[in-house]
């Protein structure tokens, strides 16, 4: 069974720092390039960051440069997000998503940020 396990949400003060992981099992994660998207309340989804099947290439919304940081351990099967200088704006629920073109797409059931004082 293909499973794409969110964590490390919750609520944090704007300025502040989270980091997600997203743990997956069930298909070869070495061999997929990986995406974080995220949906804010009341707003469709956006793509937040690609991160290529090495792990030596990632891309970044214009929204999230120079803030958040993808990585990857294809040791460990995990998929991480490193979520810095939060703002209000960044409040959403946050899905990680394979995105290997030919190949079949496996969602997570998404972990909410929210960013507050």
């Amino acid at each position: 069974e293909v499973q794409l396990v969110e964590s490390g949400g919750g609520l944090v003060q704007p300025g502040g720092s989270l980091r997600l992981s997203c743990a997956a099992s069930g298909f070869t994660f070495s061999s997929y390039a990986m995406t974080w998207v995220r949906q804010a309340p009341g707003k469709g989804l956006e793509w937040v960051a690609v991160i290529n099947r090495g792990g030596g290439t990632t891309t970044y919304a214009d929204s999230v440069k120079g803030r958040f940081t993808i990585s990857r351990d294809n040791a460990k099967n995990t998929l991480y997000l490193q979520m810095n200088s939060l703002k209000p704006a960044d409040t959403a629920v946050y899905y990680c998503k394979s995105a290997q073109i030919g190949r079949p797409i496996y969602w997570g059931q998404g972990t909410q940020v929210t960013v507050s004082s």
